[in-house]
């Protein structure tokens, strides 16, 4: 007699992200909103949600999904998304692409290694990927704008002049960065012009549910579900999501890997997005960060939701 293995039911993300989402929420309590720029000790750390992207499109939510908020260093995968898709492995001329292991605005390893940044996640990499974007594109800005909004299927996305603003206030340890490389060659263009591109993307306001569409390409090997556009190719796809995987959440990559098992990046506004390729895309938001700056609730959804799923890259 010939036995049929049962086929295994699939899973309902509603009702898991549902799930976690209560499961986690309270965890917001233990954490601490980013205060050094002024315009995001206002946020309302009691807010959180949660948005998952299937490889077929449906989107699935939990809690505060439409909220937008500032995605701040989330914003260092697409302008270096941007940047590599125009000058290929060109680009690790001017990048290194380590994990840091010190903290993601530390000028301490630069010194070492005559401001070449470790990666492009670091505070250090993404100013020098600014850079490269002013020689790339006869708009920035415009650029970036449209590249996000076209990548997320949402044209809403926008820069928060306001932060954008209290960035540029609070920025002298970014200035001291940007200054420091030029002095190693590695800034070619005027600092005050490269780090108002800096300020903007990091006031870039978009809710969960564009984020975890805005990562799809990467779901996609990449190409962009939503156009059929190429935005990578699988070679630099693969190199993109390794570079998550190693260095997306600075210092706390390792543990993030070990705990939950997919690339991801992080920001200081309290998003994660995260990917499992062929699969799906997950955004978190919860403002209320840990020591390292990373959202704490974000963080262990994202581990229940690998865990209870039984999905995850490994």
């Amino acid at each position: 007699m010939t036995h049929q293995l049962e086929s295994i039911p699939p899973i309902d993300y509603q009702q898991l992200i549902e799930t976690i989402y209560h499961e986690t929420k309270h965890l917001a309590q233990l954490g601490k909103v980013a205060d050094y720029i002024p315009a995001l000790a206002r946020v309302n750390p009691d807010l959180f949600g949660l948005s998952v992207v299937t490889q077929e499109g449906k989107l699935h939510y939990a809690g505060d999904h439409e909220v937008p908020f500032s995605i701040q260093s989330v914003s260092k995968l697409f302008t270096f998304t941007l940047a590599f898709s125009h000058l290929g492995s060109s680009i690790w001329n001017r990048l290194d692409r380590e994990p840091s292991g010190t903290s993601f605005n530390s000028l301490i390893q630069l010194e070492y290694e005559h401001g070449i940044p470790r990666n492009p996640f670091i505070n250090a990499g993404a100013i020098v990927v600014a850079d490269l974007l002013l020689d790339l594109c006869k708009d920035p800005l415009e650029s970036l704008l449209s590249f996000i909004q076209e990548l997320s299927g949402n044209n809403q996305v926008n820069y928060n002049e306001d932060v954008a603003e209290s960035e540029r206030l609070t920025g002298h340890r970014n200035f001291a960065l940007a200054h420091f490389m030029k002095s190693f060659r590695n800034i070619h263009n005027p600092v005050e012009k490269v780090l108002d591109i800096y300020f903007h993307q990091c006031a870039i306001e978009m809710n969960t549910d564009s984020l975890a569409q805005s990562v799809s390409f990467l779901v996609h090997n990449g190409i962009n579900p939503l156009n059929g556009k190429t935005v990578l190719n699988p070679s630099q796809a693969k190199r993109l999501k390794a570079l998550m995987l190693t260095t997306g959440l600075y210092n706390e990559s390792g543990d993030f890997a070990f705990r939950v098992g997919m690339p991801a990046k992080s920001g200081v506004g309290g998003g994660i997005v995260a990917l499992i390729p062929d699969v799906l895309s997950i955004a978190g938001f919860s403002p209320a960060l840990n020591e390292k700056g990373n959202s704490i609730a974000c963080i262990e959804a994202m581990e229940r939701f690998t865990t209870y799923s039984g999905k995850s890259i490994f």
